[in-house]
């Protein structure tokens, strides 16, 4: 059964050949019925019956079973054009690594969890201390055996293909020896381009995108390990814990250490984002809220009770005016006090909220009022520029802001030097960037998926938002989560763990995710 495949590709790839010589050309009477293809046709020929053969082979005889703790693993090579790491944890969901850069990608799929092992770590907890150095040799011995049968598998399959089309035991070889190149010329960019940290910046998706700590404690992984097989012992003993819960969510418990801010952005009275955020301040245990406004759309009285759920959402919310929010809205925010978490920043003023000191600006226009684009980039400095200066103030005055907020970026990138982190939005993207004098702009895309209005587009807008993880006592940026679902319907969901590897004022340890309770 196994050579099936081999037949198919092999008379695709001779019909290749033999049609070199070009469409719509027949040969001249007398002349050869075989008429030998051009050198570059040739070389393109034998360049497919390899990476087709090498292909083959991966799938057919490159699988490598083995245990990785209490786990039964399979470890692949796949064919990729971005490399990386791809780890498979079913039924929960999977999580990439940005490991190297080569023209191969290894996926682990964790195929069971071994009832005897996992249960005599449950039985044995101290043998947790033990489980590193069990992980890392497992998972050496299954890296070794892999790339073993990988080269069997490349150069055979490439050989048996070149055979198959060629007919020519020489040019099989040469088939097969141009795979073993291809797959060492792999091997030596991946080792070239190895990234031991990217297990602290993953990107998960299905359920585990609700469960980032999975690759368990950043500081510890930091502090104990140094090695990327090392690290993966950590995410094995997490993965056992998601397991031993019966495959369900973790239930979190805060970190003192942690300041933990959601910010949004441009919800656009779409009444689902309420939804999400109460879901992830439960999940992620938020400190503060923070909405870079444009949460209505028309800014008109009649929406003002689309805000109503703004005081179920269990944490403080901050709240700065967008370029759709009008006064009323405003109005209607600062005065309802049913509102008892709401704080609302305009004019630089400054607030101390869930251990943040926040200072903000309301956007100057309103959507209805904006006359040209030269006169709104005018109006939005000039805005940016009033909260610099209270900004400035507030430092000579001993109470410097911690973060500042606004809605428009250009206004936000006004403020650089005069705080360490400026929150905005507008644009309905995320874009992150380390300002000349030192700030970090934080732009936020649309947390409602650009609104009820995203429904008359083609294709709908992703929801984000975002996750800021802040040391206590310094009240420094120590790390992010990117949140990002599919949009109308939400049928995909990704978390994505990013470090501010470019800030030179970052000195304090990283931040610990929330982590499974025992």
């Amino acid at each position: 059964m196994a050579r099936a495949p081999f037949r198919a590709a092999a008379t695709r790839v001779r019909h290749l050949l033999r049609s070199g010589r070009g469409p719509g050309r027949r040969p001249r009477p007398g002349a050869l019925s075989a008429v030998s293809p051009r050198p570059f046709v040739r070389a393109l020929g034998l360049v497919t019956v390899v990476l087709c053969g090498a292909w083959l082979g991966l799938l057919v005889v490159g699988s490598v079973r083995t245990p990785v703790g209490p786990m039964d693993t399979t470890m692949t090579l796949r064919p990729s054009l971005s490399g990386g790491t791809k780890i498979n944890v079913s039924p929960l969901g999977a999580l990439e690594l940005d490991s190297h850069h080569a023209p191969v990608r290894l996926d682990v799929d964790v195929d069971r969890l071994d009832p005897v092992r996992s249960e005599a770590l449950v039985q044995h907890p101290e043998r947790l201390a033990g489980l590193e150095n069990e992980v890392t040799g497992d998972v050496s011995t299954g890296a070794r055996e892999l790339a073993v049968r990988s080269c069997v598998a490349v150069v055979s399959g490439a050989t048996a293909l070149g055979l198959a089309v060629y007919r020519r035991p020489r040019r099989a070889l040469a088939a097969g020896g141009l795979a073993l190149t291809l797959l060492a010329a792999s091997g030596v960019s991946a080792y070239a381009t190895w990234n031991p940290e990217s297990v602290l910046e993953p990107k998960f998706s299905g359920l585990l995108s609700s469960a980032p700590s999975v690759v368990g404690d950043a500081r510890s992984i930091v502090s104990d390990f140094d090695v990327y097989q090392q690290e993966l012992a950590r995410l094995v003993t997490n993965v056992t814990k998601l397991y031993d819960a019966t495959s369900t969510l973790p239930v979190y418990s805060p970190n003192p250490a942690t300041l933990r801010v959601l910010h949004v952005s441009d919800i656009h009275l779409n009444p689902a984002a309420w939804h999400i955020i109460g879901s992830l301040v439960e999940q992620y245990d938020i400190d503060v809220i923070i909405d870079s406004g444009d949460t209505m759309d028309h800014g008109a009285a009649v929406e003002n009770s689309f805000l109503d759920p703004v005081s179920d959402l269990g944490a403080p919310y901050v709240w700065v005016r967008g370029n759709h929010d009008s006064a009323v809205t405003q109005k209607y925010l600062e005065g309802n006090k049913r509102f008892k978490n709401v704080h609302v920043l305009d004019e630089g003023r400054a607030l101390t909220v869930g251990g943040l000191r926040v200072a903000g600006i309301g956007d100057p226009q309103f959507t209805p009022d904006r006359t040209g684009p030269e006169q709104a980039a005018d109006v939005e400095r000039a805005a940016g520029l009033r909260l610099a200066g209270a900004l400035r103030a507030q430092q000579r005055a001993g109470t410097p802001a911690d973060i500042a907020v606004t809605h428009e970026p250009e206004a936000a990138r006004q403020t650089d030097g005069a705080v360490p982190l400026v929150l905005a939005g507008h644009v309905h993207h995320r874009q992150n960037e380390l300002m000349k004098g030192g700030t970090r702009l934080m732009i936020e895309g649309s947390t409602g998926g650009g609104g009820l209005r995203a429904v008359q587009n083609e294709k709908p807008e992703q929801v984000l938002a975002s996750v800021l993880y802040l040391d206590r006592s310094t009240r420094r940026l120590q790390a992010w989560d990117e949140i990002t679902l599919g949009g109308l319907g939400l049928t995909t969901a990704e978390v994505s763990r990013h470090l501010p590897k470019d800030d030179p004022a970052l000195r304090s340890p990283l931040p610990t995710s929330p982590t499974p309770s025992p």
